[in-house]
């Protein structure tokens, strides 16, 4: 590579003669100092404490003790240089509650990092701090939960930590706060459930939280998190719990009991937990500590020295080099283990290689099987080979791994790329087939009809998220304001999600039809954009029923969740309709289902549309939106923009 200059070389990544002149990129490095003890970061105990740290490039390594987060004054234990590439010290005495860096000399220079191997860091995570992990673990603290049946019974919904309660009307205690995620038997000052009541009586499986580790402090000071405010994905610290979430951000236990807490509360009600995990950058690709420790082998650059930016946030993590995949799957590893996380939701995993793909679904494997691996799969211009590519092109060689339909998305709403396009809910023509190939769980299910997947368990079916505008603020900027055409369409689009094969995918928020006052990306307003908004919530009401019937209906058949595309292709038959609409059968008692027959139909238009009904039997209503339907003769009529769903009756 280009970035492998003599030059650079000695400057920036330290003296050639420490790694007996191997480049820090080449495949060779990988092989000299490919380390695979499981002991890197911390061991402890009362009696001693064991550090090891990989620094191959460093010619000195040296511990630094500090008796608190924030102190200057240090105590320096020389490091002795060990295995492939790694640096060992021992400490004999009881050193609970103290706080330690690595100071590494790189060529002439000396830097000093955090531990990229710790667990629990001091506030804004500037140092690792040493405690006993097992007695973060809270009263009552058990085991994983009991394994899920399958992927494609999940209904996930998306939540960022502060948001659930930072309303003033939320009735939350802990406001903002993980503590604040597990209050129960909380009711808004408008009397309706909120927090976490409001989210389990809705009926999801899974709560998938935007990032939970420790992210970085230009984004949120832990010292003063109510004055600022992001999603999370600037990772600092991976192994450590964000501290703007703890009751005290200064002391690291309170982090990790809290978060531990915030998992048993969700366990408690039945609820599973995914982490949103951000392997594919970091914060600041110059001052995170790996490069302060090993310079240049931790990023992918381009052919002039540069750091590679697929991610569009500065930098690109090199997934497909030995100590980072080891680094990447231990890490996933380790939440499974200590938190009992149940799931992970990987940001531009297109990004990432397929290998440390394969390897992580592997390894989860070994823990539960049923832990759910999903990520964003866009094939992104990258530092490594199109094949290399954890994306959607790739996705028959990543199973059993979802990914996220983009395809669907933008058939349903239009694109986000361009506000005046409008979707299948809002009268967007020609669209039809990619309804249907989501419909269909994005697998081959025909020529005309088909998409990325390999089974439908590779498929995240959504509309909105995190991302972009809200599915609402989508509508109104595309289409005006006229409040009952939103409402159709808003309920019809969250319809077409919940009665797809795949697995289910919804915003907060979402069964309000939630709003963020038209900004795209609410990455880092504050609190007044990015709450729920419970006053909302209790307006709307009739909608969250809405989405609870939903839900209930999609859980209630198996029909809406067969499990291979063998079972999508023997079932599910595609029915005759005029553009704008989209019916399709679910038949020979699909999946188990108790019905004989189910009929679906989604119409996007504000006509009036006319079907027939196969002739499978006498057809009645099962769910449909705002009484829009009528059912005579073997036919359904539809008033408007709408979704029907029939049963076979005899």
């Amino acid at each position: 590579m280009a970035v492998q200059k003599e030059l650079d070389f000695s400057i920036h990544y330290g003296d050639p003669a420490v790694t007996g002149g191997l480049s820090v990129f080449s495949p060779e490095f990988d092989r000299a100092f490919a380390y695979t003890g499981n002991d890197l970061g911390v061991t402890y105990a009362s009696s001693a404490s064991a550090f090891r740290l990989w620094a191959p490039t460093a010619s000195e390594v040296a511990l630094a003790l500090y008796t608190d987060a924030e102190t200057d004054e240090a105590r320096f234990i020389a490091m002795r240089r060990s295995t492939m590439g790694t640096w060992q010290a021992e400490v004999a005495e009881d050193l609970k509650g103290m706080f330690y860096t690595y100071r590494v000399k790189i060529g002439d220079t000396w830097n000093e990092a955090c531990d990229p191997y710790a667990k629990a860091v001091g506030i804004n995570g500037d140092r690792a701090a040493i405690l006993n992990l097992a007695e973060t673990d809270p009263e009552g603290w058990n085991d994983r939960m009991p394994p899920f049946r399958s992927p494609v019974d999940a209904v996930i919904y998306e939540l960022h930590v502060r948001d659930l309660s930072s309303h003033p009307h939320s009735g939350v205690v802990n406001r903002g706060k993980f503590l604040g995620v597990g209050e129960a038997g909380i009711r808004s000052t408008n009397g309706i459930l909120s927090g976490l009541d409001h989210v389990a009586s809705l009926g999801v499986t899974h709560i998938q939280f935007l990032p939970i580790f420790d992210y970085s402090t230009e984004s949120v000071d832990e010292r003063f998190p109510e004055q600022s405010y992001n999603w999370g994905y600037d990772p600092k610290n991976y192994n450590a719990p964000e501290g703007s979430y703890a009751s005290d951000p200064f002391d690291p236990a309170a982090r990790i009991r809290e978060m531990k807490q915030m998992v048993q509360a969700l366990h408690d009600r039945g609820l599973r937990v995914i982490m949103d995990v951000v392997y594919n950058h970091v914060y600041d690709g110059y001052r995170i500590h790996f490069t302060k420790l090993v310079p240049g082998y931790y990023f992918r650059y381009r052919e002039d020295g540069t750091l590679s930016d697929g991610a569009f946030c500065g930098n690109e993590v090199a997934s497909e080099r030995f100590m980072v995949r080891k680094y990447i799957v231990e890490s996933i590893l380790y939440w499974a283990r200590e938190y009992r996380i149940d799931g992970f939701r990987f940001d531009l995993m297109g990004l990432l290689d397929v290998g440390t793909m394969q390897e992580i679904r592997s390894r989860l494997d070994e823990i539960d099987p049923s832990i759910l691996v999903i990520g964003e799969g866009w094939h992104m211009d990258c530092g490594i080979p199109d094949e290399m590519r954890a994306s959607q092109r790739n996705a028959d060689r990543l199973p059993r791994i979802g990914q996220f339909n983009d395809h669907m998305r933008n058939a349903i709403k239009g694109s986000h790329y361009h506000h005046i396009e409008h979707g299948f809910v809002d009268g967007g023509i020609h669209l039809e087939q990619e309804v249907r190939a989501g419909a269909a769980g994005a697998v081959r299910y025909r020529e005309d009809v088909r998409s990325y997947a390999t089974e439908p368990d590779q498929c995240v079916n959504y509309v909105e998220c995190h991302d972009n505008y809200t599915l609402w603020d989508k509508l109104e900027v595309t289409n005006g304001y006229e409040e009952e055409e939103l409402d159709a369409m808003h309920r019809l689009a969250s319809g077409m999600v919940m009665t797809s094969q795949g697995i289910a995918f919804l915003h907060a928020g979402q069964e309000f039809m939630r709003t963020k006052n038209h900004v795209e990306n609410s990455y880092r307003s504050l609190d007044p954009i990015n709450w729920l908004d419970w006053d909302r919530c209790a307006e709307r009401q009739a909608d969250v029923e809405y989405m609870r019937t939903l839900i209930t209906l999609r859980r209630s058949h198996p029909a809406f969740r067969l499990r291979s595309a063998k079972e999508i292709r023997n079932h599910l038959h595609f029915e005759e309709a005029p553009d704008g609409t989209v019916a399709f059968t679910l038949r020979e008692h699909a999946g188990g289902d108790s019905s004989r027959h189910l009929y679906v139909v989604y119409h996007g238009r504000k006509d009036k549309v006319e079907l027939k009904l196969p002739a499978l039997g006498t057809w009645e209503p099962l769910f449909v939106t705002d009484g829009r339907s009528t059912v005579l003769d073997n036919k359904l009529v539809l008033d408007g923009i709408a979704m029907a769903v029939l049963e076979v009756v005899d």
